[in-house]
């Protein structure tokens, strides 16, 4: 397998051509959204400027253009997952959204009073509060998993709160603050030996490394266009087509219905049955656009070099005196995505990432929108984070162990005045 050419990759995106306080941009934020590739923004540029129209709808030559490449984008979708077929990709807001639609529409049905729902301690809170408000509603019990070491999914506790026999298990498949990856074929075997429902959060497995939700077997899985080269605004939730057959949408009107009379209505085919209203259709020839880029620069070589330069980044990051490291050690890169939370002792990370500003270097700071899980392992409330993508390369690792350096003489850690 060649190695990824990052410098030939960089080209491809305009933004990276870009200074921040008169400096090169360093953008190591990807695990919140990724920067966008020339290709993505030329073909929702182009659908605005030469078939803007609305979809399903119409029967002249740009609404027909439109459909076409609103559907084809879904086809793209459902090979890149490896899903039975493009009935079981929905397109919505984002993963967020998608956790949201199970939770409403499966969950009204699939949850009663006396319940348990199972997710973890590492969830997004977007794997959290859905479930807890399905709870509150349906008087039923959420439970959760514990950590081992800090790092990694208790696969003992996991087990044994499965004795419960929960009705949804719902678990990340990566984390993002720990980036630690998880079992999710093992985990989902197990939940489903438990009679329950599974569904994974891949929204931090999605751009980095090559999914396939039939070799997982989940029930449901749920990613964001935005942090893999695509707009925001547009994402995915698969389901299995039995699955989804059988489900009542939460959301209802417009293209998700066959037919309707003041008494009744009787709703769409699959996928368009979860589909209200005008979609984000140039959201999803984007998003088509981006899952093309991906599949042409090949998932297994972007995963590579995120091992690699994440092995490289926490070896230089092990070289500062006063920098601790949350997740799998130094030796196990391929338990991780590109993702680093780090603290630096005696700095605040919001103060951090505002140092890092002035030398161009975006990175993360606060609890990441995983308030339970940066509390109990950071032991506070806020934590630093860097995150790489296929367009990072060492040198931007070496300029961020740069700016650690000049945080640590502004804030006057490394003791000298």
């Amino acid at each position: 397998m060649d190695a990824l050419d990052v410098d030939s990759i960089r080209k491809d995106f305009p933004i990276l051509g870009t200074k921040v306080n008169g400096k090169p941009l360093i953008y190591l934020d990807s695990a919140a959204t990724s920067q966008k590739p020339s290709s993505v923004i030329e073909a929702v540029d182009y659908y605005y400027k030469n078939y803007n129209a609305n979809i399903h709808r119409g029967l002249y030559e740009l609404s027909i253009k439109s459909t076409e490449e609103y559907e084809r984008s879904k086809e793209l979708a459902a090979k890149f997952i490896n899903a039975e077929s493009y009935r079981e990709i929905i397109y919505c807001r984002n993963a967020t959204d998608a956790i949201n639609i199970v939770s409403l529409s499966w969950g009204e049905s699939g949850i009663s009073a006396g319940d348990r729902i199972l997710i973890t301690d590492m969830e997004h809170h977007s794997n959290i509060v859905p479930w807890l408000e399905l709870a509150k509603r349906k008087k039923a019990v959420l439970d959760h998993v514990g950590l081992e070491a800090g790092s990694y999914i208790d696969m003992e506790d996991f087990k044994r709160k499965l004795e419960s026999r929960p009705k949804m298990v719902a678990f990340t498949n990566a984390s993002n603050v720990l980036g630690t990856i998880n079992d999710a074929k093992k985990m989902a075997r197990l939940a489903h030996e438990a009679g329950a429902t599974v569904l994974v959060d891949c929204a931090q497995t999605s751009p980095h490394m090559a999914l396939d939700v039939r070799d997982m077997d989940c029930d449901f899985a749920a990613f964001s266009s935005h942090k893999m080269l695509g707009p925001s605004g547009i994402g995915i939730l698969y389901g299995k087509a039995a699955l989804l057959e059988q489900i009542t949408p939460a959301i209802v009107g417009s293209d998700m219905i066959r037919s309707v009379t003041f008494d009744s209505a009787v709703w769409n085919e699959l996928p368009w049955k979860f589909e209200s209203g005008t979609p984000n259709i140039e959201g999803a020839i984007g998003f088509g656009a981006a899952i093309e880029y991906l599949n042409k620069t090949g998932m297994q070589r972007i995963r590579q070099h995120e091992i690699d330069i994440t092995k490289y980044a926490m070896k230089r990051l092990s070289e500062v005196p006063g920098v601790s490291v949350f997740g799998p050690g130094m030796g196990e890169p391929e338990r991780r995505v590109g993702v680093i939370s780090f603290k630096i002792a005696g700095a605040h990370p919001h103060d951090v990432a505002q140092i890092f500003n002035s030398e161009g270097i975006a990175i993360r700071a606060g609890h990441h929108c995983a308030m339970p899980l940066v509390t109990q392992v950071v032991g506070e409330p806020a934590v630093s984070r860097m995150s790489f993508y296929l367009y990072n390369n060492k040198e931007e690792v070496d300029k961020a162990i740069d700016a650690i350096t000049k945080v640590k003489k502004v804030l006057r850690l490394d003791g000298k005045e």
